[in-house]
């Protein structure tokens, strides 16, 4: 079972989520907070798998929460899954660098929240697609944003050639499904080649890869 932790300043809304998600047979919902500083509180105390946070709440914000919650927690924190009505401002990359394993907008069909769970919970990262591109065309516009070539950590030397060119098609927020089908390989070979990506380079997920590239400067918008 995966378990749930939601975030969110409004009533009705922690009610939805939960009777929907409850209703998953792969999902249970623990526990609800009504703002960030609660969020951890919460988290903290019911051990969620996945922390679906909003991004505007009152005490503390959704983003200050998610960042207070992985650097506390580390390897054992949970994943968050940022909810959102926004999709035209900076919460993208500031919730990536807070360390948020994916972004959803609240939009979202029922079936796609549960999915996103599942997707976050499992490892991989999770945006949008809207958001995605807007992550990918506006990074450089972004507060926290870095020039091209601001670093290059000695640890990308330890990547092989094929781990690199994974790591290229992870930044462009591919799947595994659709990184396979451009290098002509099998899913599960994508798959090996991401973990010890992310192992060489010591990122917690697919969405902290996203942001290492761009500040790394392998990746460059539109490039």
């Amino acid at each position: 079972m995966i378990r749930v932790l939601i975030a969110d300043d409004q009533g009705m809304v922690r009610t939805g989520f939960t009777v929907f998600l409850s209703a998953q047979p792969d999902i249970e919902v623990v526990g609800e907070a009504a703002d960030g500083r609660q969020a951890i509180e919460r988290a903290a105390e019911l051990r969620p798998d996945v922390v679906l946070m909003d991004v505007r709440m009152p005490v503390m914000n959704g983003l200050e929460a998610t960042g207070e919650l992985v650097s506390r927690g580390g390897a054992a924190a949970p994943k968050v899954l940022i909810l959102t009505t926004f999709d035209l401002d900076d919460y993208v990359y500031a919730a990536l660098r807070a360390g948020a394993s994916g972004f959803l907008l609240k939009d979202a069909s029922a079936t796609q929240l549960a999915e996103a769970v599942r997707v976050v919970a499992a490892g991989e990262a999770l945006l949008a697609p809207t958001v995605t591109k807007r992550l990918i065309a506006e990074f450089t516009r972004l507060p926290g944003g870095r020039s091209p070539g601001h670093r290059r950590p000695n640890d990308l030397g330890e990547l092989t050639e094929r781990e690199m060119e994974v790591f290229l098609l992870v930044a462009q927020a591919l799947s595994n499904q659709e990184i396979a089908e451009k290098l002509f390989v099998a899913e599960q070979t994508v798959k090996t080649h991401v973990g010890r990506v992310l192992m060489k380079l010591r990122l917690r997920d697919r969405a902290q890869a996203i942001v290492f590239a761009y500040e790394t400067g392998l990746v460059r918008p539109g490039g």
